[in-house]
């Protein structure tokens, strides 16, 4: 289901974001579309409908989406930062074919090492790579 604008207005406000249409759209894309984007590709996608867009206002934006746990990054490869409006624990799957991101649960907690008990954990991350059933089924074809 799709939120509507009221509603993303809202969870910013909650937050103590204050909703402007920048902001909704890009949070609206992020929960929307759910394809682990980078910067760029919502730019890309969003300047579509709003061309005055700069990439510097996704950026401000998502670094304030992170800062009030709206938003999280997640880092698959070095050299590829993507934003995820999911900040539940989850695991990340990435698909070497077609560059896909997929989520799955997992128990993350059941994962932590007895070695790090004395240490305070901030972020916890699973993340594997392969491919994807769409592509195996290409391959296969």
């Amino acid at each position: 289901m799709t939120p509507s604008v009221e509603e993303i207005s809202e969870h910013l406000l909650k937050h103590n974001i204050k909703p402007s249409y920048q902001r909704i759209k890009i949070l609206e894309y992020l929960v929307t579309k759910r394809n682990h984007p980078t910067a760029d590709e919502i730019h890309k996608e969003l300047v579509k409908e709003i061309p005055s867009l700069s990439k510097t206002t996704i950026y401000n934006t998502l670094k304030t989406f992170i800062e009030t746990n709206l938003a999280r990054v997640i880092t698959i490869e070095e050299n590829e930062t993507r934003y995820d409006a999911d900040i539940s624990d989850h695991g990340h799957f990435k698909c070497d074919e077609c560059g896909s991101i997929y989520d799955f649960r997992v128990n993350i907690d059941i994962l932590e090492p007895d070695e790090l008990e004395s240490f305070k954990i901030n972020e916890k991350n699973v993340y594997y790579s392969g491919i994807c059933k769409k592509c195996i089924s290409k391959e296969e074809g």
